[in-house]
């Protein structure tokens, strides 16, 4: 089933484009990294699917109004030391774009994401006493309770150490099985190209398809 198609999408800026002629489909539980240099129009890209930018041509569209029901991980992540918030706090705040304000949380829904992501044994914690690898857990558990099927991560390791990296990569591998992911990602490591699909916007390597026939030619230059 198709979740999201993106038709001949171009955004200018001035008079230079950011990105021409992007065409891309995912289908559901594909997996797709983003790639490209720094000026590429990575994060522009995810606005635009996201809806905060309008292109200047082409169309985005999701399958079943899924737009209003995604999962969003920006690059950076406002850390206020004073706001007192709990790891259940953050987490549940995430499912505010289905339940309304006032609303009663989703208890079921939130705990069931809590263990997924195997930060239950930590809900009650300040978010601001974790460790850089936990908060990201955290993070994507918001973005996970807000989605209906798809998330969409822009450079989610960045700053994880090693170690808090390969677990993170672990955990989008078994979201992966029942969601959608998007995500762009300057890790060019091929073991870490977790996504069965690649969209490339470098100039030099414009590419759209398979994981492994992109790490096939990449290698072949």
């Amino acid at each position: 089933m198709t979740v999201l198609k993106v038709t001949n999408l171009s955004l200018k800026h001035g008079q230079h484009y950011v990105f021409q002629n992007i065409n891309f489909e995912l289908n559901q539980n594909d997996f797709l990294c983003i790639v490209g240099p720094n000026g590429s129009g990575k994060t522009t890209l995810l606005k635009c699917l996201l809806g905060e930018i309008k292109p200047n041509t082409g169309k985005v569209i999701f399958d079943n109004h899924q737009s209003q029901h995604i999962g969003y991980l920006p690059q950076s992540q406002v850390n206020n030391p004073i706001f007192p918030a709990s790891v259940y706090e953050i987490v549940a705040s995430g499912t505010l774009n289905q339940i309304g304000l006032f609303a009663p949380y989703p208890k079921q829904k939130i705990a069931s994401i809590l263990k997924t992501l195997h930060i239950d044994d930590f809900a009650k914690r300040q978010y601001n006493t974790l460790s850089g690898g936990q908060r990201q857990r955290v993070l994507l558990a918001r973005a996970l309770a807000a989605s209906e099927g798809l998330l969409i991560l822009d450079e989610p390791s960045n700053n994880l150490d090693y170690s808090s990296r390969q677990d993170f990569y672990a955990t989008l591998k078994k979201l992966n099985k029942t969601t959608t992911i998007i995500m762009v990602t300057h890790d060019l490591d091929h073991k870490n190209l977790l996504g069965n699909k690649i969209l490339s916007l470098d100039p030099k390597h414009a590419f759209f398809g398979d994981t492994n026939e992109y790490v096939r030619r990449i290698h072949a230059h």
